[in-house]
């Protein structure tokens, strides 16, 4: 790659993919792993987004967004899920330039996109519960493309944020990546540039785009938390709590591993990895 100072990130044409640190034993029973954790989340994302299209009784703002989190959820996964079962099958661990690209642009759009989706449910979900009576009115059609079209908006404006700044850094000798796909944190450590700038452009949008999702998502479950208890009929209070707690799980889940991952020191790559598969294949729906 030459001299450590002088490389720069068009001399590389791959990576490495260092993935697991396991025994090469156990790669073929972690291939089966992986294989029957993605063939159910086909099935569950397909299978959702079926029933939704073809059942008239769900259309309705809350299995329009449901649909919606199940479509990126499906390519989220899709985006990390075959390079892993071929890391694990094969006896290759590279992955192109333009593949880790490809891989980081489409897994950063899917990734924020999911999460402001999330946001839109929690609102949704404050509407149908806090002002019952006007929720046909306040959560119309329009209202709800609008809001899954902004989440893909914001999805794709970080997206090519992360890509391009990422990418346009100057790569070192190794091209090793401690990690089973192209994340931007692994990417950072194979680099001779100085990341001040990059980290504080990345956290400083990070506060913009991200910040006022999870402010959305924290004040509509103030409001919900505050309006259940008032709530004179038991069956209403067990439905409340039921549409909102696998949306709530899920939430926690998604968010508080991102925050693991990108917002704590990375002393710990392995528990990292354990941790990114919370988001990227076993997130509950």
């Amino acid at each position: 790659m030459g001299d450590r100072g002088t490389s720069n990130h068009s001399e590389v044409t791959d990576f490495i993919l260092v993935g697991f640190r396991v025994l090469p034993e156990l790669h073929i029973l972690l291939f089966l792993l992986f294989l029957l954790v993605y063939a159910m989340v086909l099935l569950g994302n397909v299978g959702m987004m079926a029933v939704i299209m073809t059942d008239p009784r769900l259309n309705t703002p809350m299995y329009f967004f449901l649909g919606n989190l199940s479509f990126v959820d499906l390519f989220c996964s899709s985006v990390i899920a075959p390079k892993a079962l071929t890391y694990f099958w094969s006896e290759s661990k590279s992955i192109s330039f333009a593949g880790c690209v490809t891989q980081l642009f489409l897994f950063a759009l899917f990734i924020v996109t999911e999460g402001f989706l999330l946001a839109a449910m929690a609102y949704d979900r404050f509407i149908a519960i806090c002002n019952p009576l006007l929720y046909s009115v306040q959560m119309s059609i329009r209202l709800c493309s609008q809001l899954v079209a902004g989440s893909y908006f914001c999805g794709c404006i970080s997206s090519v944020l992360q890509t391009s700044m990422t990418f346009t850094l100057s790569f070192c000798a190794s091209r090793t990546t401690d990690h089973f796909y192209c994340d931007t944190g692994p990417l950072q450590r194979l680099s001779c540039s100085d990341l001040f700038i990059n980290k504080m452009v990345s956290f400083s949008f990070s506060d913009i785009i991200i910040l006022p999702a999870i402010v959305a998502i924290i004040v509509s479950y103030l409001y919900i938390v505050s309006t259940v208890p008032k709530t004179r009929s038991t069956g209403g209070c067990k439905k409340a709590f039921s549409t909102c707690s696998s949306h709530l799980g899920v939430v926690s889940v998604l968010y508080g591993a991102v925050f693991f991952m990108y917002l704590t020191p990375d002393r710990l790559p392995e528990l990292s990895k354990v941790v990114s598969l919370c988001y990227t294949l076993a997130l509950p729906r």
